[in-house]
């Protein structure tokens, strides 16, 4: 598998395959999961002739847990014995939203009265020019523009006026699912709305943001309070970030999570991806040759649904860098991984390589299928590919894919995304 990363990577990755050992904070924790119905036989206490639970070995024996754990019985297979939701909501202790749905049904997720804030907090001050913007500002106005099918804490899917799209310091601008089939009225609403509100950044979806940047771009536009991006939401492709960097000339930062764990990964203003380690512990389960496995979430900070070993459905590699914190590559959805003639794993993050100095795209989709040739859909960027390029990509994505058949770049006008309202840079299939 280094070999195949070879193929498109720009800068050597030198994989970390050690495990790390579980934080004192788990061992804290025991109590309180042990009182969660979900968790209550695994992690019974012990009889007298049994050894006391050992975190670092029985830890790593606990079943995983997914979303459809999270769903049957659900909230009582969360809440304590004596809690109720309605008790709960009414006495405005939590809040219930719901993930979008990205690989299956929606999932309900229960967490604190302002902890999805308090988590946030902790993910974007690991990067020291997004901290900086935030002690300038402590009330910094954000614009969201992602899509709106999605959970409630962030999404809105009907109309509403601008002022119920105003939430606290955050305005909602996007009421799309599908970008590509926006008008341009649409985007000078958007555009007005933002350049009204005068944002310190935007939270986007970055396939909506990379097309409303390219309207942006058509019409001179710029936004002097913009400091930076943040992509998040979906995989961020080298694609789309080249365009948000071009048009708006301020930096793109990557914010991973979900949901239901919150926010784990953020981006540094070096552009590594360092863990928010008081939020999750983060494992990488069953890895190929280049160490890129499943990654297992064990939340910290959220009392009311913990999650233990959830497997939250992403690929993902521990890397090693020059600093002794740790640093992460996410590889994409593990379901959106390809596979090579010889069974060998291609996710979706070696794919999105392959276009690191392939300008003229501003969105993309490669699936393969067992029996056909993989097929590539893009659509054009302002000035599109040029032959070269295009017979550049579609050599490197064929020695990627070991394709016994030639990989023929086809320009479209949209891509159609998934239910979710999310797009998928790669499909098996």
């Amino acid at each position: 598998m280094f070999v195949l990363v070879a193929i498109c990577a720009t800068l050597p990755v030198q994989s970390n395959p050690t495990t790390t050992l579980p934080p004192p904070r788990l061992a804290e924790l025991l109590p309180r999961w042990r009182e969660v119905p979900l968790y209550r036989d695994a992690l019974a206490p012990r009889g007298p002739a049994v050894p006391p639970f050992d975190f670092s070995t029985d830890f790593f024996r606990l079943p995983f847990i997914t979303k459809r754990d999270m769903r049957e019985g659900f909230p009582a297979n969360f809440l304590r014995h004596g809690q109720q939701l309605d008790d709960l909501l009414q006495s405005n202790l939590v809040e219930l939203e719901h993930t979008s749905g990205t690989s299956e049904e929606q999932t309900p997720v229960l967490f604190g009265r302002g902890w999805w804030i308090e988590q946030e907090d902790r993910a974007l001050r690991l990067n020291a020019v997004v901290a900086r913007v935030l002690d300038e500002h402590p009330h910094a106005r954000r614009a969201t523009l992602t899509t709106p099918v999605c959970n409630g804490q962030a999404c809105y899917t009907n109309w509403l006026a601008h002022g119920e799209r105003t939430v606290d310091s955050t305005l909602y601008v996007n009421l799309a699912r599908i970008p590509f089939l926006l008008k341009d009225a649409d985007f000078a609403r958007m555009a007005a709305e933002i350049a009204a509100w005068s944002p310190q950044f935007l939270d986007t979806d970055p396939v909506h943001a990379a097309w409303f940047a390219l309207y942006c771009e058509r019409h001179g536009l710029r936004f002097p309070s913009l400091r930076f991006i943040l992509a998040s939401y979906e995989f961020v492709s080298l694609v789309h970030r080249r365009i948000l960097e071009r048009v708006f000339g301020v930096p793109v930062f990557n914010l991973y999570g979900s949901t239901e764990t919150g926010h784990l990964l953020m981006e540094d203003e070096h552009g590594v991806m360092r863990p928010s380690s008081d939020t999750a512990f983060l494992e990488i389960t069953d890895p190929d040759a280049a160490h890129v496995g499943d990654l297992i979430v064990t939340t910290l900070s959220n009392d009311y649904m913990p999650l233990v070993r959830y497997r939250i459905g992403d690929l993902a590699q521990r890397v090693d860098d020059a600093s002794d914190a740790p640093a992460y590559l996410v590889h994409g959805r593990a379901r959106d991984a390809l596979r090579r003639p010889d069974g060998r794993r291609v996710t979706t993050y070696d794919v999105d390589q392959c276009f690191a100095d392939i300008p003229g795209l501003a969105h993309y989709q490669l699936r393969h299928t067992e029996n056909n040739a993989p097929r590539l859909d893009y659509i054009p960027d302002r000035v599109p590919p040029t032959e070269l390029d295009l017979q550049k990509l579609s050599s490197r994505l064929g020695a990627l894919l070991d394709s016994p058949q030639p990989i023929v770049p086809a320009a479209v006008e949209a891509l159609p995304p998934t239910p979710s309202g999310k797009f998928r840079l790669t499909f098996q299939g």
